[in-house]
């Protein structure tokens, strides 16, 4: 079943009442790992790019070449560079997201951030030519026809590729998390995604953005809790004065939220801004945790609605959201329990940038299981 690119990145810090435009950034991405040289085990290593002297080593990869990583979600870049044998090498981040535009997903503007990062990442690496460029990239399958079109070239021209993989940020955090393994994952952050394949092809659930879905997501939990608030303030059923008084606090007077919230362009993450306030309310209050709970279940119905059919079903949660504990873990693992009584919980191995390297390594060695699919995971070839 074929699907479109869903959003996957972490709460955003909180929003003041002027809403500054930090309050899009994601504060849940975190690092590649420091111990590993990039296995299926683990996160991704950052340890190995020295020689014996400590200086930068130099691509012992032979013809095969380096590799580029890439994960391009809501809060900006994450980049790694590595081989297949010692693993990445080295990462940056830039705190700017992509911009998007009447075709989508603008390729100028990823590659004018991009090239200037992977050119220092390659001089610290010591890797000198990227033979294999994997892109994961939130909003892909609905918004990736302009970076179909174009980073193919663009990838041959800057950085020498042989092949590209452009992979739905779903997807990314699917390998990052289970790896080549079938199963399921809900990727929850502002948005909401679950994606599931039996290695034969892909099932997909949700992401369809905060105004028409994003069940469960940090946007989807601030909104109820920002709705409780107003509910509060003017007298209605079903309120909370413990996340009304968060509120005033993070946002001012109540009347003037609207004029606040419906003219930015980054809603959905000035509304996940306020998720960690439920989860702060939720062991005292009532409708907060009504509100978790009701997250913890659209959260499981995705999962059930991907799950591959028979045996026990693995399922991995990652994302940013699941930051807030056991106040949204605990019913989750209750919901889950019902719904998919068979399901496996595993522990996520890693985050979308690890999925990204994973899929870079395996296209190095030829030995890719998950299905390809025109609109979540495409492989090109670009020799000159």
């Amino acid at each position: 079943m074929t699907g479109r690119g869903g959003r996957g990145t972490g709460p955003t810090p909180r929003a003041r009442r002027d809403l500054p435009d930090t309050a899009a950034r994601d504060d849940t991405a975190g690092t590649v790992g420091t111990d590993h040289a990039g296995g299926w085990d683990g996160t991704v290593g950052t340890d190995h790019a020295g020689g014996p002297d400590g200086t930068a080593g130099t691509d012992r990869a032979g013809a095969s070449g380096g590799y580029l990583a890439v994960d391009s979600g809501g809060s900006g870049l994450r980049v790694a560079v590595g081989t297949v044998a010692r693993g990445v090498l080295a990462e940056r981040r830039s705190g700017e997201p992509v911009r998007t535009g009447p075709r989508g997903i603008d390729p100028e503007h990823l590659m004018g951030q991009l090239v200037p990062m992977v050119r220092a990442l390659t001089e610290e690496s010591g890797v000198g030519r990227l033979d294999t460029v994997v892109v994961g990239a939130t909003g892909l399958a609905t918004l990736g026809d302009a970076l179909r079109a174009e980073l193919p070239a663009a990838a041959r021209r800057e950085f020498g590729a042989d092949t590209l993989a452009l992979a739905a940020d779903a997807v990314t955090a699917y390998a990052g998390a289970l790896g080549p393994r079938p199963g399921a994952v809900v990727a929850a952050g502002t948005g909401l995604i679950a994606l599931g394949t039996d290695l034969t092809g892909w099932r997909r659930a949700d992401g369809w953005g905060h105004l028409l879905g994003d069940c469960g997501g940090g946007a989807w939990i601030g909104r109820a809790g920002l709705e409780a608030a107003l509910r509060a303030f003017d007298g209605r059923a079903g309120g909370s004065t413990a996340l009304l008084a968060c509120a005033e606090r993070e946002f001012g007077p109540m009347p003037g939220l609207p004029g606040l919230l419906y003219p930015r362009t980054d809603r959905a993450a000035v509304l996940a801004s306020f998720a960690p306030r439920v989860a702060e309310c939720a062991a005292d209050d009532q409708v907060a945790a009504g509100i978790l709970r009701s997250a913890a279940r659209a959260m499981a119905e995705s999962a059930a609605a991907v799950c591959p059919a028979g045996g026990e079903p693995r399922v991995a949660f990652t994302g940013g959201l699941f930051k807030m504990g056991d106040v949204l873990v605990g019913p989750l693992a209750e919901e889950l329990a019902r719904l998919v009584p068979g399901a496996e919980r595993v522990p996520a191995a890693g985050d979308p940038l690890l999925g990204s390297v994973r899929i870079a390594s395996e296209l190095v060695t030829g030995s890719l299981t998950l299905p390809c699919d025109d609109a979540l995971l495409t492989v090109t070839s670009v020799r000159g």
